[in-house]
């Protein structure tokens, strides 16, 4: 089985939801920047594999702050290693907890990477799930985000709302 996608509608908008036979490789916003590649997509489906409908579940109450980390299983499509290895860092970002570009190129070995880091970051395929939205700019600033800085802001106080009491790695 190939590429299928459907969408999933939350309180922060319609979410493309891309998968694989056995696990979800996308989750892209309407205004996703940047866009996804029509292949990357595959078929639109209606979201009645448990599959679609676990992720559907698991987005909706992670984003309604019910939930604080996924359990659906997800992979990376094919990618640079530079970029898999950022992925894999952002992917590990505890909830509730923030990190910088160059905080990450650093970990990585790569200190002076830090825009490198950002257009990996900027290209992850898996939006929320890979939490893309725990990292800030060296001063703490929002500095983008694949579906625009507001939802950036909401799911970072959001986590922050859910995470009192707990220290913040920024």
């Amino acid at each position: 089985m190939g590429l299928r996608h459907t969408i999933v509608t939350t309180s922060l908008g319609e979410l493309t939801v891309v998968a694989t036979a056995h696990s979800i490789c996308g989750v892209y916003f309407p205004s996703h920047t940047p866009a996804p590649h029509p292949e990357a997509l595959g078929s639109l489906v209606v979201p009645t594999s448990p599959l679609f409908m676990d992720t559907a579940a698991e987005l909706n109450a992670f984003i309604d702050g019910k939930i604080k980390s996924f359990t659906i299983p997800y992979e990376f499509p094919k990618t640079t290693d530079f970029n898999l290895r950022v992925w894999e860092r952002v992917a590990g970002i505890p909830y509730g907890k923030t990190t910088t570009y160059g905080l990450i190129a650093s970990e990585l070995g790569q200190p002076k990477s830090a825009r490198a880091v950002g257009r990996a970051v900027g290209a992850n395929p898996l939006s929320i799930i890979v939490p893309c939205h725990r990292v800030l700019g060296a001063d703490g600033k929002l500095t983008g985000y694949a579906g625009g800085v507001e939802r950036k802001s909401y799911l970072l106080q959001l986590e922050a709302a859910k995470s009192i009491g707990e220290d913040s790695l920024f």
